[in-house]
């Protein structure tokens, strides 16, 4: 068996990692992970910050070629290694569409549900030089989850017929997020969703922690 050339750098506890992973098993990518220690400041060292100066998780390295910011991983194994455009259309208004959710997981997703998490995973509001206000981050995931149900009655997947890179990207850190005290119960067609996206051929579950509403 040849060796992957796809290196995925990741943290088993960052969403952002399992993104790329997901994105990785789901498109039949064969990859290697190499796991980087945050808690450790392994993330910090000259080595890594050779791959990332912004040092970050994840990192990907395609034989030379490396892509840090989780949606930018996508968008590269979207664009170089997805030819049929199933997992990111070619349509320019579908292309836009799942764009916009890109957009969404960088924002109201990360500063909302993700946040949350992190909060009680590390048992602070000031984790990774930020500072969270508990009651903000957890509204604003809640605003974002009604947005979503109520798009999710009207279709099965984000973006289009089928599940995309729209899906990958919003997966994770709205699965985990009654790890941050976010209850998904008022959210059926959310957790209808989520189901959908774990029975892909090729899912790969996110690490689970027993914090929140999930201890």
């Amino acid at each position: 068996m040849p060796t992957p050339s796809l290196k995925l750098y990741r943290f088993a506890l960052s969403g952002h990692s399992h993104r790329v992973e997901l994105a990785l098993t789901l498109m039949q990518l064969p990859h290697t992970l190499v796991d980087v220690d945050l808690l450790k400041g392994e993330h910090k060292t000259p080595q890594f910050l050779q791959l990332n100066p912004f040092g970050q998780v994840p990192v990907l390295d395609d034989q030379g070629t490396v892509i840090f910011d989780s949606n930018a991983i996508l968008v590269y194994l979207g664009t170089q290694h997805d030819a049929t455009g199933r997992w990111l259309p070619r349509d320019p208004s579908a292309l836009a569409a799942v764009q916009g959710w890109f957009s969404i997981a960088a924002g109201p997703l990360a500063f909302g549900p993700a946040a949350a998490r992190l909060i009680t995973l590390f048992g602070s509001n000031q984790v990774f030089g930020n500072t969270f206000d508990t009651q903000d981050v957890i509204g604003r995931a809640h605003t974002l989850l009604k947005a979503m149900d109520g798009l999710l009655a009207k279709r099965s997947w984000l973006v289009g017929e089928g599940a995309t890179l729209a899906d990958v990207a919003m997966y994770t850190y709205t699965a985990s997020a009654p790890e941050g005290n976010v209850d998904l119960a008022p959210y059926g067609r959310v957790r209808d969703w989520l189901q959908r996206v774990e029975a892909l051929p090729g899912f790969v579950p996110f690490q689970e922690t027993a914090v929140g509403l999930a201890a």
